[in-house]
């Protein structure tokens, strides 16, 4: 099963979205296995935005993680990267896909609501950066075969 971070970023916060982001990644048929209200450290958010460091928006990024509290989870199932990232929509508000959260409820680019690892790769690490091992719960739901093959 693939697992993959998913941030409610300040602005999804903000404007009170956390369960509706929860409920469509539930009712997608995917699998919360952790989650932690926090406010994100300087160093976590330069580490977790290290790929973009240089570039002109970066300091923009940090300081807009460090603004307001994130939802931090993990979600799992079989292509979890691509579920999570379809229903999220395109990083573009305006591109992403009627019925995804960012087309529903997203503007601009600088505030998309939700962050969504892009390979299981990069999901592997996220979920590591987020999150000890201890953090993420292994369990079975008594659905999970009506959803799974």
């Amino acid at each position: 099963m693939e697992k993959t971070l998913v941030l409610v970023k300040p602005d999804g916060v903000q404007r009170g979205l956390i369960g509706e982001i929860i409920n469509r990644l539930e009712r997608r048929g995917l699998k919360l296995v952790a989650a932690k209200f926090i406010t994100v450290s300087k160093e976590l958010a330069e580490k977790h935005y290290s790929i973009h460091k240089g570039k002109p928006f970066y300091d923009g990024l940090i300081a807009y993680i460090l603004s307001a509290p994130v939802m931090a989870m993990v979600w799992e199932g079989p292509i979890a990267i691509d579920a999570v990232r379809q229903t999220m929509g395109a990083t573009r508000p305006t591109e992403a896909a009627p019925g995804s959260i960012r087309h529903d409820f997203g503007l601009e680019i600088g505030r998309n609501l939700t962050h969504a690892s892009d390979t299981v790769e990069n999901g592997k690490k996220e979920v590591a950066l987020w999150f000890t091992p201890e953090e993420v719960v292994t369990w079975e739901r008594a659905i999970d075969s009506w959803v799974f093959e």
